[in-house]
């Protein structure tokens, strides 16, 4: 079949573009042709309303997706936790890359104390608002929106104890601070950590270019972390938490799985251990679980207070 040159999309932050080119590099190695095409996302241009109030779960993904459909782009990488459950019609996973640091972490000003004390921090995640308004009643959460680098610099210019962000993503482009905590107790979102390349279900070429890319282990524990979500119909908006870790030695999976309501009170959690040849109904299991145990009114009392 002939070479064709696989057009990389991707959003225009050092992030995204990150993302883009290790895929991009790892495309290079095994002999493909490719070129990276920036598009500017809705996402990163309405930065003053929180995500959830939007009303779009994947506000980040939307705009390379249209450009997919489009025939205007082949591929895009995306961080597999800010991708919808439900893909597009006409485009698929086509690769999960190897996980990286799961946590989150909070970026602090110098002071690691303040915990135990009213303070101030700043995520625009209704997850870990939740969970740390559980774990810290006594303090204040502020809004936090941007690309990794405005959330960074907004940090610097208010006056805020500290915010959240994902290990993961200051990791990749060297922007994470000496001052930060590693917040351990902290389940997180489904697929943190982790990269996904999505492509058009009838591009073959491309298809079986990515498929050479995927980390089974990653697209095992990712699915099931998803599968959680989507069956307690998540999307961007509830404070859902989930991580699948597997044990190589014993060939089993740990699942750890948390639905909070937003204002942290309440909190309802699974932990469990399975062989590995349950993997497929998993997180499905689980998120079931979840909602005979008070998870369906919580739902419901979450989707209510998100529309006022």
């Amino acid at each position: 079949m002939a070479q064709k040159v696989i057009r990389i999309g991707t959003r225009d932050s050092e992030l995204a573009l990150w993302q883009a080119h290790t895929v991009e590099k790892m495309l290079n190695d095994l002999g493909y042709e490719t070129k990276i095409v920036a598009v500017k996302s809705t996402g990163d241009i309405i930065l003053d309303k929180p995500l959830y109030e939007l009303g779009i779960t994947g506000i980040f993904t939307k705009t390379l997706d249209i450009a997919m459909i489009n025939g205007d782009v082949d591929i895009a990488v995306h961080s597999m936790k800010d991708v919808p459950t439900a893909l597009p019609k006409g485009i698929v996973q086509a690769a999960v890359l190897e996980r990286a640091n799961v946590l989150d972490i909070l970026v602090h000003k110098g002071n690691p104390d303040f915990t135990d004390k009213p303070s101030t921090i700043a995520t625009g995640s209704l997850r870990r608002q939740a969970q740390w308004f559980n774990k810290y009643p006594n303090h204040t959460v502020v809004d936090l929106r941007g690309n990794v680098n405005t959330r960074m610099q907004k940090l610097q210019d208010n006056n805020w104890d500290g915010a959240v962000f994902a290990a993961a993503g200051l990791e990749r482009i060297n922007l994470k601070p000496e001052n930060y905590i590693n917040l351990d107790w902290m389940i997180p979102a489904p697929a943190q950590g982790a990269m996904m390349v999505v492509a058009m279900e009838n591009d073959n070429y491309t298809l079986d270019a990515l498929s050479q890319l995927n980390h089974i282990e990653t697209e095992i524990c990712t699915y099931i972390e998803r599968q959680f979500l989507r069956t307690l119909e998540g999307g961007c908006t509830a404070p859902i938490g989930a991580l699948v870790t597997y044990n190589e030695d014993e060939d089993t999976l740990h699942f750890q799985g948390v639905l909070l309501s937003v204002d942290g009170k309440q909190k309802l959690e699974i932990d469990k251990t399975v062989e590995i040849g349950e993997w497929k109904k998993l997180g499905f299991f689980a998120a079931q679980e979840i909602l005979n145990n008070g998870g369906t009114e919580l739902m419901q009392t979450i989707k209510d207070s998100l529309k006022k």
